[in-house]
């Protein structure tokens, strides 16, 4: 958790193999999943967020994989304390 704006673009580039000014929010864990990084480029420059838990932990993604795409909605609820994994989307019908 010690890269800034240059070392999480390297990581981007280099290790995802995506381009870091595509728009995209990349999220950034700690092995103890208690610090969360967003790096996310906004049309003129790089904008970071960090955040620190006081208490408990971020949920990892199914199957601990190194990277994931994630929905919008999946990405709150990551920043809520929500785990998405176990939740499951219901069907719905429409009437009329």
């Amino acid at each position: 958790m010690r890269n800034g704006f240059d070392g999480l673009a390297g990581i981007v580039r280099n290790h995802l193999k995506k381009d870091p000014i595509s728009g995209d929010v990349f999220v950034f864990l700690n092995k103890t999943r208690t610090h969360i990084k967003l790096l996310y480029w906004d049309g003129d420059g790089f904008a970071l967020f960090y955040k620190r838990l006081e208490r408990g932990r971020y949920s990892l993604t199914a199957h601990n994989e190194p990277s994931k795409q994630i929905k919008r909605e999946e990405l709150m609820m990551l920043l809520e304390g929500l785990s998405f994994g176990a939740m499951s989307k219901k069907k719905r019908y429409k009437f009329g």
